[in-house]
This record gives structure tokens, sequence and C-alpha cells, in this order.
């Protein structure tokens, strides 16, 4: 190989290595691990899986399919065949076709026909993190050698990027296991003193209907005071909590499988788009999936929209959410309802900006932009 060409190699492995170490979510690593294995080596197919304890796979992410050809595939695959062999012998796997080596076992009816094979362990020591694999090599002759030798050393790289994804999202799972008792401490401290105030105001109340109604009458009024302050500090501690899936997936793919969900259950299409992701503060996560429920909840149940997209992108170091329909409208200056107003306040509490574009007729669009 040319100095030349090693040069380039070097720089595309940098490439994607960087594209990799931008993201702190393990889901998000290793979505572009898999996308960037897939272009680094010119492949049809690629895929991740990282295994489990009982002989399937944690996680497993894929590129070149379809989700109606995932539906169609069914449940994840378990550690069998070629897979199940990578992952006990640990080693790299090359082959021109994969079906005619004998560890290799089924497939789904509904999977996709993989001839060249090139598989290698993303590995951390002597453990085996898991395992990326690519299948039909665009370009005539298979994966090479050199191909071999290139995933390897982008396998080690990416090997670091995962460990640090697994330690960041400990480390937000203990921070966050912290503001849970925080919070836990604060509903002690406050809302329950309220509500063994209001029931002691009740039970005053009771007793003095027919002997003091008057005082009756000012015990009752405690009782509806209390029970409005006991209320506005549940919603203020609710607010705060962070949805476990952002935890565990990270907004982009919360996102998505939230939009997944409601074009299931509701005639609208409903379709989400996002750009590949720097880091995103925490709050700013809750933030914005909370603007996009709330403004998905007023396009499907309001609008009359047949259409109703999630757009999530970076727009120059600006994270800008966009949630839009081609629904009826609605006339600004006259609406104060469709929770207009929390959504402006959760995208102010973050630092952001939030505008809505919607005239009768016209469809409507919210867009929150805010700093990461």
């Amino acid at each position: 190989m040319t100095s030349e060409g090693r040069e380039e190699i070097l720089q595309a492995v940098s490439s994607a290595v960087l594209a990799v170490t931008r993201h702190l979510s393990v889901r998000e690593v290793l979505q572009v691990i898999v996308r960037s294995a897939q272009r680094l080596l010119d492949a049809r197919y690629a895929a991740l899986g990282v295994p489990d304890e009982d002989g399937s796979f944690a996680e497993f992410v894929a590129e070149g399919l379809t989700d109606r050809q995932w539906e169609a595939i069914g449940p994840l695959p378990r550690q069998h065949g070629m897979l199940g062999a990578m992952l006990r012998d640990g080693a790299p796997v090359r082959l021109p076709d994969l079906t005619k080596d004998p560890r290799f076992e089924w497939w789904p009816k509904a999977h996709p026909v993989m001839k060249d094979f090139l598989g290698v362990p993303i590995r951390d020591g002597d453990e085996v993190l898991g395992i990326v694999f690519l299948a039909n090599k665009r370009s005539p002759g298979g994966f090479t050698p050199a191909d071999e030798e290139l995933l390897t050393l982008f396998a080690a790289h990416a090997a670091i990027a995962l460990t640090n994804a697994r330690l960041y999202e400990r480390g937000r799972e203990l921070a966050m296991l912290e503001e849970r008792n925080r919070m836990a401490r604060e509903l002690h401290d406050a809302v329950t003193q309220k509500l063994f105030s209001l029931r002691l105001s009740a039970r005053a109340a009771e007793t003095m209907l027919e002997s003091a109604p008057g005082r009756a009458a000012a015990e009752l009024d405690r009782v509806q005071r209390l029970a409005g302050e006991a209320l506005a500090e549940l919603r203020a501690v609710i607010v705060e909590l962070r949805p476990a899936e952002l935890d565990r997936h990270g907004l982009a793919e919360t996102l998505r499988k939230h939009v997944r969900l409601l074009d299931r259950l509701h005639p609208a299409r409903v379709t989400f788009g996002c750009d590949e992701l720097p880091p995103v503060e925490p709050a700013v996560e809750v933030a914005l999936l909370r603007v996009a429920q709330e403004a998905l909840h007023n396009a499907l149940r309001h609008s009359g929209a047949s259409e109703v997209s999630v757009r999530l992108r970076d727009e120059g170091g600006r994270l800008v959410l966009s949630v839009g329909d081609n629904g009826t409208g609605f006339d600004q200056a006259a609406s104060r309802g469709l929770g207009l107003v929390s959504m402006r306040e959760r995208a102010e509490s973050v630092g952001g900006v939030m505008t809505v574009d919607s005239a009768l007729d016209k469809g409507t669009t919210v867009r929150v932009e805010v700093g990461r």
C-alpha cells in the first residue's frame, strides 16, 4: 500500500472515530459505530450486537434494513450460529459466502440474503463488548484482508468510545438516583406535611359543622388552600422528574419510539427525522421531550392533520426541535390554549426560544431552538 493510500485510510478511520466519540448515549454510540463501519468499508448491510447474560442480545442495531423489514424479521437474534461462534472465540471472521460456513445455521424468512461477510469483535481487554459485522460489500470481490485490518483498527477505537459512553451513563444514573432521593425528601418534608395539615383541618371542620358552622366554613377554606398548595408543590416535583427512557436511550431514540407508537395509534402519518447530534444537557433533553409530546398531542387531537412531522437537528451549535402538521391551523392572536404557555415556559427554562407559525388552514409548526 502506498503512503498516500495509508494516509487516506487513517483519515477515514479518524473521521469515523470522531463521529463516534461525539456521542455519550450508549444507544447513539452503537448506531454511529454501525453507520461509520458501513461507510468506511462500503458495505450494504452493517450491524452490531451487544450480548446479554441470557443467551440473546441486550442491544442490536443495524443499517441497510427498513423499519418494515425489521418488523417482518421479528425478535432480536439469539447467540447462535456465526454470532454465537464469534462471541465464544473472540476472533475476526471473513468469509466469501456466509451461508457455506459450517457455523452458519439459519436466519428468519424475511431476513435479507447476505453473502460475503466480515465480523470483528469489539473488545475491552478480555471482554467482548459486542460484534460489529458487515455483509455484501458494494464493490466487487468481497471483503479483503486489508478490510479486516481496517475494521479491526476501527473496532479498537470504537471499544473506547463505547466504554466511555457506558461510564457516562452509569454516572448519570447515579446522579439521577441522588436527584430522585432529593425529590423524595422534598415530598416528605413539604407535601406530606401539607397533606397532614389538610387532614386535621378537614376533621376539625367535620366536628364543627353543627355547633359552629362559621368556624367550620373557615376550616374548609383552609382545606381548599392547603390542597391547592400541595397540588402545586407536587406538580413542581413531578415536572423535575426525568423520564427513565431518556436515561436508557437518549433524546433522539426516545422521540423516535414515541413517534413510532403515535404513528400506529392514529390515522395521521407521523414521521421523525434526526441529524447526528452531539451530547445534549439532561435538562435540555427533558424540556425538548415534553415540548414535543405536547405539540404532538395538539396536532393529533385538534388539527385534523393527515401528516405530522418531528425533526431534531443541529444548526450551527444550536439544537432545533420542530413539530409541524398540515392541519387546520389556528389564529394565534385569539388562542390562549393548546398548552402554548407551558411549552414556551419549558423552552425558556433551559435558555431556549419557542416560536409558533400557524394560520387558519395553513397548518402549524412549533419550533424550539436551544443551546446544547
